[in-house]
């Protein structure tokens, strides 16, 4: 099976970093039952920045306003999916590069049962000619 590459919105907040931040806006979200396809935090100077990536972006913005999450966004990103094997974001960033298109981030996981996923940025004048060569949906 082929990987899977999607072009997603994303949006970010900057908010305190202390402990149970994350855990708050994310018990929030569930409550209101909002589906996150990912989500990343980390440290940014004094505060934390979290970007999230939801399966229905309005939905998502409806419940972050209502919650007065200052958001950041939409942005966009790339959702990445596929069967887990050596190389398997090697040979992705390997196509980007020789594209001399810059990864500004990526986060990748094994999912288990032999799957794998990933998240990927590249800056904004690139998202398209990325989508095409990474043929995005």
């Amino acid at each position: 099976m082929a990987d899977t590459i999607q072009k997603v919105q994303y949006f970010y907040a900057e908010v305190p970093d202390k402990p149970g931040e994350g855990a708050r806006l994310l018990k929030m979200l569930k409550d209101e039952g909002v589906n996150l396809l990912a989500f990343s935090g980390f440290p940014k100077g004094r505060r934390a920045q979290i970007d999230f990536m939801p399966a229905e972006p309005a939905g998502f913005k409806a419940v972050a306003k209502k919650a007065q999450l200052k958001l950041v966004g939409p942005k966009t990103g790339f959702l990445i999916q596929g069967e887990d094997r050596v190389g398997a974001i090697a040979e992705i960033v390997a196509k980007l590069a020789d594209a001399n298109i810059n990864v500004t981030a990526v986060d990748a996981v094994s999912a288990g049962a032999g799957r794998y996923g990933a998240i990927l940025w590249v800056k904004p004048r690139f998202v398209n000619k990325a989508a095409q060569l990474l043929e995005a949906s």
